[in-house]
């Protein structure tokens, strides 16, 4: 008798997030282009993201806790080259140095060492930039003429550009004493960089607002300082964040009911649980929009509006007396869980999995002159899955804008691997995909002198399901989202799906080289 197998998502490859990198490339491979990079276009494309889920014999059980694995895009008159390196955090070295996993991830548990009694923990739980895993595989920022890699914990690591290396590590809590910040910084036109993260302030846990201001010569991270800071809605379990906004004259908190128990985060690292055992949905509670004043440091606004879960804010900006927020919108913090890899690996079964996916960009529109806790009601911006979105970040990050770009969270529509588009004043979207092709976060660069807000070409590195050792870069048209060109590589050894990065004009590589 035939067995048939259910597919929930016969579209959707989940394979493409399961791959472990065995191979890095280090020295540039060249790739083979279809149709033309516009001759403009001259710099560095650095990702970054899960490179490998092995460590040993064992394996790690979330997609956030795989080895950070860096890639590099360089484009030159045309031509593309590609490399990968694997991040070198003292938590990649111990593992491979065990050959086991050895400290404890988002979601993975880790094999306890014999020689760490009970009170080498506790005495752990005093630095947690060197207790707390520094595997920085979430995204890249610059801070001046440097760029560095993140995750949530308070390590960050500086890399090399050009060769990938890692080149020094930042403890972050000894510079503002953050116990945690998000992986996504704002990087202001003036250089500055403001993060939002925990810290204790006046023997209290708080959200804080750390300002690294831009200087030529000094040391940014020197100058650190808080520059504005909020109490939890609760003391004990406050909101987790994954981004913040910012607009002229405010820092845009979400405290969404996705919290992290202090104490389950104690009693984790005395136990090597993973991160993830100290989370707490609480479905009861609505999500409150904080606006904290940039000259004033403190809470000067907040509403509420409907329970949801959020990873990433599209853009935040002033208008006419509101606030509007734009954010890629959970019903609830099931999407965390959709990431685990037994979920992954069982999702063609899951005919609930596309819910726990199922993000879509919202729009919470405030009075500034509204009451306290005003209820506020989202406005749907597209019936669209959305996630890692990206705006032309560098004249409206913060101010009023029109148009975004994201990938689809969609698994169950019939082409799952899509690029979108979004104007949010008149609804209309375009969207990109191709035949078992899965890109990663959009990235807009605007055309040398630019007259139009998408008046440029959108970058996006691509994996393939049917090649699991073929790796693409792709380039669209961003006013059409139409295809203009692709450089094609073929790696040593599978190439994973990455989350986010950042792109270098030549100019700026070309003052990197001469530090």
């Amino acid at each position: 008798m035939t067995e048939y197998k259910t597919e929930f998502y016969p579209n959707c490859d989940s394979n493409v997030w399961l791959r472990s990198c065995e191979v890095e490339v280090t020295d540039p491979l060249d790739g083979v282009i279809t149709g033309e990079f516009p001759s403009w276009l001259q710099g560095t494309l650095l990702r970054n993201g899960p490179g490998s889920l092995k460590v040993g014999s064992m394996r790690f059980q979330h997609l956030f806790d795989s080895s950070a694995l860096l890639h590099r895009f360089y484009i030159h008159h045309g031509h593309v080259t590609y490399q990968c390196r694997f991040l070198q955090s003292n938590t990649y070295k111990k593992n491979h140095a065990a050959n086991r996993i050895v400290v404890a991830e988002f979601g993975t548990a880790a094999v306890p060492d014999p020689c760490h009694t009970i009170f080498h923990r506790i005495a752990a739980l005093f630095k947690p930039g060197e207790s707390i895993s520094d595997n920085a595989m979430i995204s890249l920022y610059p801070f001046g003429d440097e760029i560095y890699a993140f995750t949530e914990g308070p390590v960050i690591h500086r890399i090399d550009p050009v060769t990938l290396d890692t080149m020094e590590r930042k403890n972050l809590s000894e510079s503002v004493a953050l116990v945690n910040h998000t992986s996504h910084p704002h990087v202001t036109s003036s250089g500055d960089v403001y993060n939002v993260g925990m810290s204790v302030v006046r023997g209290r846990l708080r959200h804080v607002v750390v300002k690294f201001p831009f200087t030529e010569k000094g040391d940014m991270f020197a100058e650190a300082h808080i520059v504005a800071s909020l109490m939890p809605r609760l003391s004990m379990n406050p909101a987790y964040m994954h981004t913040f906004g910012v607009t002229e004259n405010y820092f845009v908190i979400l405290e969404q009911p996705l919290s992290v128990s202090l104490v389950g985060l104690v009693k984790g690292q005395l136990t090597n649980q993973p991160l993830s055992s100290s989370l707490h949905w609480y479905p009861e509670q609505e999500t409150h929009i904080v606006l904290l004043g940039r000259k004033s440091g403190k809470e000067e606004r907040r509403y509420r509006t409907e329970t949801l879960f959020f990873l990433h804010i599209i853009n935040c900006f002033e208008r006419d007396g509101n606030v509007v927020v734009d954010v890629c919108a959970y019903k609830d913090a099931k999407v965390i869980d959709a990431m685990y890899i037994h979920a992954i690996e069982s999702m063609q079964s899951n005919a609930d999995y596309a819910e726990w996916f199922r993000g879509r960009p919202k729009r919470l529109e405030m009075s500034l002159a509204a009451p306290p806790l005003t209820r506020v009601e989202p406005k749907l911006l597209a019936d669209l899955g959305c996630e890692t979105p990206r705006i032309h970040y560098d004249l409206h990050n913060g101010r009023a804008y029109r148009y975004f770009y994201a990938i689809s969270s969609d698994v169950d529509a019939e082409n799952p691997g899509s690029i979108i588009k979004v104007d949010t004043v008149t609804g209309e979207t375009k969207s990109w995909w191709d035949k078992d092709c899965y890109p990663s976060e959009p990235i807009f660069v605007p055309s040398p002198q630019a007259k139009e807000e998408d008046e440029g070409v959108v970058l996006s590195a691509l994996v393939s399901g049917a090649d699991e050792c073929e790796v693409c870069l792709l380039l669209l048209d961003a006013r059409e989202l139409r295809e203009r060109a692709r450089a094609y590589f073929r790696t040593p050894s599978p190439a994973p799906k990455c989350l986010h990065g950042w792109f270098l004009p030549q100019a700026v590589n070309e003052r990197l080289l001469t530090l």
